[in-house]
C-alpha cells in the first residue's frame, strides 16, 4: 500500500513535468522494481495489486488509489508525499518525474501484467546474477611463469592460482605411486605386480597415455564410477519407511548406469534415458530401464486411506523426484521451495510446482520390459521346479514319519479308522510361543479328505488377533507356507479340528509348521491326535511319542541324503527363477496420464491454489516449449532436453565438478549437489568453466575429461612434499584447495572390500544381474539379519551387493557407506574404532587372510621371506624395506602367516592412496 502511495505521489509531484512518457520502457521498470514485490500476487499488501491495470484502477482495502480528477492527487500520492512509500529506499528525482507524468496522462497501461523483478545477489541471498546461473563462455588460458611444469591446459589454471599466492607445486610422484593412484581412481582396484613392473619399465613417450587409455577401456571403470552416480541418485533396493519391503527387480537400473559409463554415453542421452527411457529407448530393454532413476527413492507402501494421507504420500513421492533431479543434474536445491519461495536462491514456490508437473504421470512400481526369450527360459525353469517339488514331497513323506517333529513336514500313521471329526491338541511348543500349522492334511488312501474342496470344515480353539494371514480358514486351503497359516492365540497350546458332513475312513495325517522351510518357531513338540464319530467320544490315534517308536526304513539314510540334495537343487532353482522374474518386470516406474498439479499453500496438499503447468526455472533464462496439456511422456522428454540443452549452464558445471571431486577428494565447488547461495564458492572458477566448455565440445562424454585430469601435472604431483614446503604452503592454504600437492585419500568401503578380495585372489569379476545378498529376512515387517556364512556369489565387487535401505554391510558399512535413504553426493571420511575392529576381527577379514596365506604358499613356496615379499607386492605394490622385513618375519615366525596377512591388510598404506 505504501509503495503505491509513493508511486502516485511521484506522479502528481509537479504539473510542470507533463511530458511524453513510455510505459513499457520507463514506467513498468519502476513498478516492477519498487512496487509490485509487495503489491501483487494472490495476497498483495493492502489488497492492492499494482501488477495489472485492473488492480491499479480497482484500488485496495483503503479504497481507490488513483484519483479520477487530475486536480486531486489521490491516496497513492499522499503516501508518497509523506515518504511512507517505498518503505526503505526512496525514488530518484528522475523516477518521480516519470511516474508523475504518467499519472497526469491518466495512467495509461500498455502491455501485459508485470512480473516481479528479480533481486540482485546480496549478502543474504542469490539473484539471477548468481555465478552458477551465468552462461558458460570460452575461457582463455591464464599466463604463468613456470611453463616447464605445464602438461596440459588444466595446469595453467592451477599454477596461476598458486603463483598468485606465492605457492609452488610439489614434485612429481614416482611411477609406482602414480599407477597405484590412477588405477584405484579409475577402476577401484589395485594394479597387479606385473602391471606395475610393465609401467615402471616403459620408457616410451606415451607410457602414461597408454596406461590411462587401458584403464578407461576396462569394464571395471563403469563399476567404479557407477557406484559414484548411484550415491548421487540415492539408489537402493528396498522401499524404506517402517516396512522397508524389498525391490528385487531394481537392479537393472544399476546395470544400466555401469554400462552407460563404460560406453561413455553422451550427456544428452544419459539424461534423456533416465528421465524418458520409455520414449527414447522404447522396446530396448537394456536402456528403457534407465527410468529407474525416477523411482529410485523411498516409497511408503503401507498406504493411507484418508484423503489427506494419500495426498501427502503422493506429494512425498513427487518431492523426491523433483529434489533428486534438481540436485543430480542442476546442482539446485529445488526442494527448498516446496512450501515457500526459496529463501536463498532465485527459485519461486510456483517454479517448484511447475517442475513437479513434469513428473505428474510418474508412479512408483514395476512394469513389463522383458523379451520373449526371457519368458521362454522362465517357463522351462518353472516346469523343472514343479517336477522337483513333486519328487521332494515324496521323499519327505517317506522320511517324515519317524523321529522328533520338524517344522517342515510330519507324517502321522495309524490303523485305518472311521471318523467324522479329527482333532489335534497341542500341549507344548518348542519355545512356548503360539503354535502354528500351515496346512493340515488327512488322507484316505491317496486323497486328502481334509481339503476344503472335500466339504471339510476347520475350527480351532482361538485365532491369532489382528492378522489376515494367520486364519483358521488357512488350515485346509491347500496353500502351504507361513503367509497362509493358522496360529493359536495361546502361548504353547491350542487345538484345531476338521469336521465332515459324513464319516470317512482315514489312515494318515500330514502337518507342518512351514513347508517352505523359512520359519522354525511356533513348532508343536507335544500333541495328541484324536478322532470321533459324534464329536463327544474321542479315540486317541497317536501322540508325538509314537513317532519315536516307529521303525526307521532301511533306506532312510539314503532317502534323507537324496532329499537334502533335492532341497539344495530347489533352492538354487528358486534363486534362478526369482532372478529371472525380476527381468520380466523391472522397478523403473509406471507411467500414467499426468494429473493436474496445483501450487500448495505452505506445501499442504489439502490447500490447493491455482493449477501450475510444466515450466522451467526462469533464472536460467531458457524456456521450455511445452503445452499445458502435454502427455506424461512429452513432459519428461521436454524436461530432459531442457536439462541437456547446451545453453543450460548448470548441468555441465555440475558434472565436471563431480568428476573433479572424485579424483581429488574435493570438488572445485566443494558442495557437489549445491551450486546455489548456500553452496561452496568455486576455488578455480575459470577452470570450472573451461572444463564445462570442453565437456560440451566432447558431446558430454566423461572419458576425455578423466583422461585430461589424470594426465595433468596437477594430478601427477606427489602427496608428500618436503617439510619446508609443507610449512610454507600450509600457512596459506591449509586445506590444499589450491592443489599445491596431491591429496592423500582413504579408499571407500567398496574399494577396500574389492581390494581385499583382489589381493587374496578371491575376487569374482562376474558383471551384472541380481546382486549377491548378505541378508536373511524374517517377519512381516522386513527384519534384516546378516548371514553368518556368505553365499557362493558373495565375492563379486561390492557394487553388486544387494542394497536395502538403512542396512549396512556389518564389516564395511562403518566406512561411511550411504544407506540409500538420501542422496549422497559427497561421502564423509571418518575415522572410528569400529572401522579398525571390523578390519582386524571380522569373520570376513579372518577368512580372507587365511585365503591370502594359501595363495602366498602356492605362489611363493614355503619360505617365509618369499611369502612376505610377495604379500607386499600384491597388497602395496612394492617390496618391503629392510626394517619392515625384520618386523614382518618376526610376526610370521611368532604368530603365523595368517596373522601377518591380517596385519598387512590392516595397514594404513593398504587402505590409503597417495
Amino acid at each position: 500500500m505504501r509503495t503505491v502511495a509513493l508511486c502516485l505521489h511521484l506522479l502528481f509531484l509537479s504539473q510542470s513535468f507533463a511530458q511524453s512518457v513510455s510505459f513499457e520502457s520507463e514506467v513498468a521498470p519502476i513498478l516492477k522494481a519498487r512496487c509490485i514485490r509487495c503489491h501483487s500476487g494472490e495476497h498483495p499488501k493492502g489488497d492492492l495489486d499494482l501488477s495489472t491495470e485492473k488492480g491499479l484502477q480497482q484500488g485496495g482495502s483503503s479504497g481507490k488509489v488513483v484519483s479520477e480528477s487530475r486536480e486531486q492527487p489521490g491516496l497513492l500520492w499522499e503516501m508518497v508525499e509523506q515518504k511512507r512509500m517505498p518503505p526503505k529506499e526512496q525514488l530518484s528525482d528522475n523516477e518521480l518525474r516519470i511516474l508523475k507524468n504518467w499519472l497526469e496522462k491518466g495512467s495509461p497501461w500498455r502491455g501485459p501484467a508485470l512480473q516481479v523483478a528479480s533481486k540482485p545477489t546480496v549478502s543474504l541471498r542469490a539473484g539471477k546474477d548468481w555465478w552458477s546461473l551465468q552462461p558458460i563462455n570460452k575461457v582463455s588460458l591464464p599466463t604463468v611463469k613456470q611453463q616447464a611444469w605445464i602438461r596440459n591446459e588444466i595446469d595453467h589454471f592451477i599454477l596461476h592460482q598458486l603463483e598468485s599466492r606465492g605457492l609452488s607445486p610439489s614434485a612429481e610422484a614416482d611411477r609406482r605411486t602414480y599407477i597405484r593412484r590412477v588405477t584405484f581412481d579409475i577402476t577401484g582396484l589395485p594394479p597387479t605386480p606385473s602391471e606395475i613392473d610393465a609401467f615402471v619399465r616403459d620408457t616410451s613417450d606415451q607410457a602414461y597415455e597408454t596406461l590411462v587409455d587401458r584403464l578407461l577401456a576396462s569394464p571395471r571403470y563403469g563399476e567404479r564410477w557407477g557406484r559414484h552416480w548411484l550415491d548421487v541418485v540415492r539408489f537402493a533396493e528396498s522401499h524404506g519407511y517402517e516396512t522397508n519391503e524389498l525391490r528385487r527387480n531394481a537392479w537393472p537400473y544399476r546395470d544400466w548406469v555401469i554400462r552407460a559409463l563404460n560406453e561413455d554415453k553422451p550427456f544428452d542421452r544419459f539424461v534423456q534415458e533416465q528421465l524418458a527411457g520409455d520414449v527414447v529407448a522404447a522396446g530396448d530393454l537394456a536402456n528403457e530401464v534407465a527410468t529407474g532413476f525416477l523411482v529410485g527413492g523411498t516409497h511408503d507402501v503401507v498406504g493411507n486411506q484418508t484423503p489427506e494421507g494419500m495426498a501427502q504420500q503422493r506429494q512425498d513421492d513427487l518431492y523426491d523426484m523433483v529434489s533428486t533431479t534438481g540436485s543430480a543434474f542442476l546442482g539446485l536445491t529445488l526442494n527448498c521451495a516446496r512450501c515457500h519461495d526459496h529463501k536463498f536462491d532465485p527459485i519461486s514456490q510456483k517454479e517448484y510446482y511447475s517442475m513437479q508437473s513434469f513428473f505428474a504421470g510418474v508412479q512408483h512400481g514395476a512394469r513389463d520390459v522383458a523379451n520373449p526369450a526371457v519368458k521362454l527360459q522362465l517357463d522351462k525353469l518353472m516346469t523343472e521346479r514343479k517336477s522337483l517339488n513333486q519328487h521332494l514331497m515324496e521323499y519327505k513323506k517317506l522320511v517324515s514319519n519317524s523321529g522328533p517333529p520338524n517344522s517342515v513336514l510330519n507324517t502321522e500313521v495309524f490303523d485305518a479308522v472311521q471318523a467324522r471329526f479329527v482333532r489335534m491338541t497341542i500341549n507344548k511348543t518348542k519355545i512356548n510361543d503360539e503354535p502354528c500349522i500351515d496346512e493340515f492334511e488327512i488322507y484316505a488312501g491317496d486323497i486328502n479328505v481334509a481339503h476344503v474342496s472335500m466339504r471339510a470344515k476347520p475350527t480351532a480353539s482361538s485365532e491369532y488377533p489382528n492378522s489376515d494371514i494367520h486364519r483358521i480358514v488357512h488350515l485346509n486351503d491347500g496353500l502351504p507356507g507361513n503367509s497362509k497359516s493358522w496360529i493359536s492365540n495361546e502361548p504353547g497350546k491350542g487345538w484345531l479340528q476338521i469336521e465332515w458332513p459324513t464319516p470317512v475312513v482315514i489312515d494318515r495325517i500330514v502337518w507342518g509348521r512351514d513347508r517352505n522351510n523359512q520359519f522354525q518357531d511356533r513348532l508343536a513338540v507335544k500333541y495328541q491326535l484324536e478322532s470321533s464319530l459324534d464329536g463327544s467320544n474321542w479315540k486317541l490315534l497317536c501322540t508325538e511319542a509314537d513317532r519315536m517308536k516307529r521303525p526307521v526304513a532301511k533306506d532312510q539314510q539314503q532317502q534323507s541324503y537324496e532329499m537334502k540334495s533335492h532341497e539344495a537343487k530347489l533352492a538354487s532353482l528358486n534363486t534362478k527363477i526369482r532372478d529371472m522374474e525380476s527381468q520380466l518386470q523391472v522397478y523403473c516406474g509406471v507411467f500414467k496420464k499426468a494429473e493436474p498439479v496445483h501450487l500448495l499453500k505452505r506445501g499442504d496438499p489439502m490447500m490447493k491454489q491455482e493449477e501450475v503447468p510444466p515450466s522451467s526455472i526462469e533464472a536460467l533464462g531458457i524456456p521450455i516449449s511445452i503445452q499445458k496439456n502435454a502427455t506424461d511422456q512429452q513432459r519428461r522428454l521436454a524436461l530432459a532436453n531442457w536439462i541437456a540443452d547446451r545453453r543450460n549452464p548448470l548441468p555441465a558445471r555440475v558434472m565436471v565438478n563431480r568428476v573433479w571431486h572424485y579424483h581429488f577428494g574435493t570438488g572445485i565447488v566443494n558442495t557437489p549437489s549445491d551450486f546455489g547461495f548456500n553452496g561452496g564458492k568455486p576455488s578455480h572458477p575459470e577452470l570450472l568453466d573451461w572444463l564445462a566448455y570442453q565437456f560440451h565440445e566432447n558431446q558430454g562424454r566423461l572419458k576425455p575429461l578423466h583422461r585430461m585430469i589424470v594426465l595433468s601435472a596437477t594430478y601427477r604431483q606427489s602427496s608428500q612434499p618436503d617439510q619446508a614446503a609443507v610449512a610454507r604452503n600450509s600457512s596459506i592454504d591449509a586445506d590444499n584447495r589450491l592443489l599445491w600437492k596431491a591429496p592423500r585419500r582413504r579408499l571407500e568401503a567398496e574399494a577396500i572390500r574389492d581390494t581385499i578380495l583382489s589381493v587374496s585372489g578371491n575376487l569374482d569379476l562376474t558383471m551384472g544381474g541380481p546382486g549377491y545378498d548378505l541378508w536373511k529376512y524374517s517377519n512381516y515387517v522386513v527384519v534384516f539379519e546378516q548371514q553368518k556364512m556368505l553365499p557362493a556369489n558373495a565375492y563379486r565387487r561390492m557394487v553388486y551387493q544387494f542394497k536395502p535401505r538403512t542396512q549396512q554391510d556389518s564389516t564395511f558399512g562403518s566406512f561411511d557407506c550411504p544407506d540409500g535413504t538420501l542422496t549422497m553426493p559427497k561421502r564423509n571420511s571418518s575415522t572410528t574404532a569400529l572401522q579398525a575392529l571390523n578390519l582386524l576381527n571380522s569373520p570376513f577379514m579372518i577368512q580372507q587372510s587365511s585365503i591370502l596365506a594359501g595363495r602366498l604358499k602356492k605362489k611363493a613356496g614355503m619360505q617365509s621371506e618369499a611369502q612376505m615379499k610377495l604379500a607386499f607386492r600384491l597388497a602395496l605394490g612394492r617390496l618391503p624395506t629392510p626394517k619392515e622385513e625384520a618386523i614382518c618375519l618376526a610376526i610370521i615366525h611368532e604368530h603365523g602367516l595368517e596373522a601377518f596377512c591380517r596385519a598387512l591388510l590392516n595397514s594404513n598404506e593398504f587402505i590409503y592412496i597417495d
